[in-house]
């Protein structure tokens, strides 16, 4: 799934596996904490 968001727009709420392998929604986060998601596509492949 590709997704675009506008600049200033709310993030649409997902879940993802954190480090520690526990399960991390952004909508538990809203109102509480800062979330910075960062995706780096090549990263650890090779080239």
């Amino acid at each position: 799934m590709s997704m675009v968001v506008d600049v200033g727009s709310e993030a649409p709420d997902f879940t993802l596996r954190g480090a520690s392998g526990d399960e991390i929604r952004l909508s538990t986060l809203r109102g509480q904490k800062r979330a910075l998601l960062i995706f780096y596509p090549k990263d650890m492949t090779s080239g």
